[in-house]
């Protein structure tokens, strides 16, 4: 019989971490299935503990995937901050523009790429993805902090009318929302991706001159 001392530790979480544990295991849920497959039972299996382990850190599945929700939030706007500003081609260089930009490809590269985690990232209903603090990378700001703090600086600049300035986040982040969820759930899905990229663009464009 083997002691507790001999027995063998468990390799898939450290120092009794289990929270981040299943958090990890249901980003990874999400990745690979979408939203609909964050579930406790799964995500306990996968940490290499018993289904009513979870409960301790978890009231229900709700609660798991609103955490995975904060993560795919945050590796959005990571990603959103990992674009290199660049002008968009055939509009006249305005300074400001090319972080906007940068940060709409972003958003459209990170749905393309990991289409289980933007589904998971926007999968509840409250609106974790504006709060200050929700992120739990890039330093806790979010995607539409970041969007909102490039408005603010093309406004400092003087590029942006003051006037003009309330409630624009609100115009640029359904716009780009919109065709990321239509190029991976919608009838643009079978775009190519030179298509895929062209609609970008040309949303890009549109963006640039309506702001």
């Amino acid at each position: 019989m083997v002691s507790p001392a001999e027995a063998p530790k468990r390799s898939t979480y450290r120092h009794g971490d289990l929270r981040n544990a299943l958090i990890e295991a249901g980003v990874d849920l999400a990745r690979e299935s979408g939203p609909e497959a964050v579930v406790l039972r799964e995500a306990t299996r996968r940490a290499g503990v018993v289904p009513n382990a979870a409960y301790r850190h978890f009231a229900d599945r709700r609660a798991l995937l609103r955490a995975v929700s904060q993560v795919a939030l945050a590796r959005l706007a990571v990603a959103m901050e990992s674009e290199p500003e660049d002008e968009p081609a055939g509009v006249p260089a305005v300074p400001g523009y090319g972080r906007i930009l940068a940060l709409v490809t972003g958003y459209l590269r990170f749905a393309q790429a990991e289409p289980g985690l933007f589904r998971a990232a926007f999968s509840t209903t409250d609106m974790v993805g504006t709060e200050a603090g929700s992120s739990t990378e890039a330093g806790g700001v979010t995607a539409f902090q970041l969007l909102s703090t490039a408005l603010d600086d093309l406004v400092e600049s003087g590029v942006l009318p003051a006037e003009r300035r309330p409630g624009a986040e609100y115009f640029v982040w359904p716009a780009v929302h919109g065709l990321a969820v239509l190029l991976i759930d919608g009838p643009l899905r079978g775009l190519l991706p030179a298509q895929a990229h062209a609609a970008g663009q040309r949303l890009m464009d549109s963006i640039a001159r309506g702001i």
